[in-house]
């Protein structure tokens, strides 16, 4: 998973013009901008006439009362418009430098802020959550906009909305895309103490979830008798529903998973104790919800409704911000045409295509054979389709452990591990010498450098005897993010065009690596069958995410249509939603209706409407698996992940000569389904 700060940085490549008015504006009328354009056209002719009519445009929409008056508006546009190519590439390639330089440094700097609350360092104190949710860049914007460096950006490079770019990107070149997304550098004219509060509420609720981890070995049954080892200790969800994956073929494990299950509930639906959450000190019945001291039970207020008052927290700063960005005037309509750049309507119904497939509902048949049992709601997280189905994960944490005992132990090995993947010595050096491992607080994350020269970070957990399969099949996953952080940094043509295009296309190599997980230890299984069975897997973690990531969505709905709810309303809405989506999509297949299960993930709370992402994800990495076939891996992913940060429609067609679509999948998934 990236790391969500850097969707709070003031440099996102994007624009939204305020029009509405507010203390301190002024109204650059009709009149005015055409004495501006009229001035420019008489100066550089008819042929600049759409860039003039653009720039004068977009510099009127976020001019101000404290930039100059309507003399100074017009002096500004005359002056500083530049039409010769030369002179205006000139201005680009300045752009691009000192952007570099900025996001960069601002992102370091945010990083090394936040290592407290990040990183395995010991309790975290007052000051740390001070420093770490503070943004460093949370005034550039406005400083850029009073020395009028932004005038300057909106002036000479226009900014292209998602259906100009639909409509026009085919023919445009790599330096076409780059001017196109210097046009979107500047962002709405969003007051840096808004921003700087978003920062603090992202701070607070990563922190809330870095810290909840559930002490396994303090669970008992019915019987009063523990189940797991008494030192483990797992965050929630990740860690949960990473440990419940492990108990399938292990003796017990059924047992383990319904614990696990109901604990989920506990946490959904706010039930669970107070006093149970980090920390060891009391034993814990998550099925009939009794805490111990001993033998003696005691009382425990359950937990407040913490959960869902950081999701009402982030809801009140949205909804502060909607008010800069008429072009997208809610955080759900910034999420998918904003950032994802594919409509929302467009996501879900790639979706629901799935949700509602034949396919799908064969995959739980089989699995339900396989199992040789009904399936259970958690079953949605079913991994027997992977090669380690009979592998017991105290067997694959023998060899993590011996393998890498420290951090550094792993760090060693990245390069061997790009070497196994498919990628060549001198690339897998080059590569792994620009990335760099810490010890995770939470589950693990991935954030990238901004400027070349800098390295990306891997976070994965360790504990004091080295890293857990847990903790290596995390790190696998984020290894992918670094790898696409890096080729689409250093190897992308222009700067301005660094990343992709949005988290899916980073989610789907991230993918593609964590499914080779096993293989990288050794276990290679390349039979027709296994072949099979990986198609199979993608669906069915394709399946059970898209469902978590409508309840996401539908929640954000929600709560824009109960703009007075408090917290307990959100979790009542969550718990709603959660069953509406599981009776639309999931009963069928299980045989159970009204589970909350789907609600679970930590993302809910402390990365809104992100989890959209990971099924684009799967639908992505389907696509690049099935190109791939028979390619040289490693050249071909360095060719994709340079293209950069074009529209979702346009990387797809350059990457493997298809549109997005879920038919790939869905004709594997039959041909698969065929075999057994």
């Amino acid at each position: 998973m990236k790391h969500f700060l850097t969707f709070l940085l003031p440099l996102l490549f994007i624009i939204a013009c305020n029009t509405k008015e507010k203390s301190g504006s002024m109204t650059i009328t009709e009149s005015i901008k055409k004495q501006a354009l009229d001035s420019l056209l008489n100066r550089h002719g008819e042929i600049n006439r759409y860039r003039i009519e653009k720039g004068v445009k977009q510099v009127a929409s976020l001019w101000q009362k404290e930039d100059g008056n309507a003399d100074d508006f017009i002096t500004f546009c005359t002056e500083n418009f530049i039409a010769d190519s030369s002179q205006l590439e000139t201005l680009f390639l300045k752009i691009s430098r000192n952007m570099e330089i900025l996001s960069g440094n601002f992102t370091r700097m945010s990083l090394q802020l936040r290592e407290p609350l990040d990183l395995e360092q010991g309790p975290i104190a007052p000051v740390d959550l001070i420093f770490g949710a503070y943004n460093p860049a949370s005034h550039l914007s406005d400083d850029f906009f009073k020395n009028k460096l932004n005038f300057h950006i909106l002036l000479n490079f226009p900014a292209f909305t998602l259906a100009e770019k639909l409509e026009q990107g085919s023919g445009w070149n790599r330096r076409q895309w780059a001017y196109a997304a210097t046009g979107n550098i500047v962002k709405s004219r969003e007051p840096a103490e808004l921003q700087q509060k978003l920062s603090d509420v992202a701070t607070a609720a990563e922190t809330y979830i870095s810290e909840y981890n559930i002490y396994m070995g303090t669970l008992v049954n019915n019987n009063m008798q523990s189940l797991f080892p008494v030192d483990k200790k797992l965050i929630s969800h990740w860690g949960l529903r990473d440990e419940l994956k492990a108990n399938y073929n292990v003796p017990g494990g059924f047992e383990k998973q319904k614990m696990i299950f109901a604990l989920m509930n506990r946490i959904i639906n706010q039930e669970i104790p107070a006093k149970v959450i980090n920390t060891n000190q009391y034993q814990w019945n998550p099925f009939t919800n009794k805490i111990y001291e001993g033998t003696r039970e005691i009382s425990s207020n359950r937990e407040e409704d913490v959960r869902y008052q950081h999701i009402l927290n982030y809801y009140k700063l949205f909804r502060q911000q909607d008010a800069y960005y008429p072009q997208y005037p809610t955080v759900i309509a910034r999420a998918f045409e904003m950032n994802t750049q594919i409509p929302r309507e467009t996501v879900e119904e790639l979706f629901k295509k799935i949700l509602s497939s034949k396919e799908v509902r064969e995959t739980g048949r089989l699995i339900e054979k396989r199992l040789g049992r009904k399936l259970e709601p958690f079953d949605i997280w079913y991994n027997g389709f992977r090669s380690d189905g009979t592998l017991q994960e105290a067997e694959l944490d023998r060899i993590t452990l011996s393998k890498y005992p420290t951090i550094n132990a792993f760090k060693n090995d990245l390069p061997a591990i790009l070497v196994k993947l498919g990628f060549d010595k001198e690339k897998a050096a080059y590569l792994t010498s620009r990335i760099t491992v810490d010890p995770a607080r939470g589950s693990g994350h991935a954030t990238g450098a901004l400027m070349r020269g800098d390295v990306a970070h891997l976070r994965t957990r360790f504990t004091d005897k080295g890293m857990n399969y847990k903790g290596y099949n995390i790190a696998i996953h984020e290894f992918g993010h670094n790898v696409e952080q890096t080729i689409s940094l250093y190897d992308v043509d222009y700067y301005m065009l660094n990343g992709v295009p949005n988290t899916a296309f980073t989610e789907a190599l991230a993918f593609l690596f964590q499914e080779r997980d096993l293989e990288l230890l050794g276990f290679n299984k390349n039979s027709e069958e296994q072949e099979a069975l990986s198609v199979l897997n993608i669906l069915w973690n394709s399946y059970e995410i898209m469902g978590v990531a409508l309840v996401d969505d539908a929640l954000w709905e929600w709560l824009y249509n109960h703009p007075d709810a408090q917290a307990a309303d959100v979790r009542d809405a969550v718990t709603t939603i959660a069953k509406e989506i599981w009776n639309k999509y999931y009963a069928d297949v299980f045989g159970v209706k009204d589970q909350v299960i789907l609600a679970i993930y930590s993302h809910m709370i402390s990365y809104p409407l992100y989890l959209h992402s990971y099924p684009l994800g799967h639908i992505i990495q389907f696509q690049l698996k099935d190109f791939l076939k028979n390619k040289d891996f490693g050249k071909e992913i360095e060719r994709i992940y340079s293209i950069g940060s074009i529209t979702p429609e346009a990387w797809m067609l350059n990457a493997v000569g298809n549109p997005l679509s879920v038919d790939p999948l869905l004709k594997a998934s039959s041909e698969a389904l065929k075999k057994f």
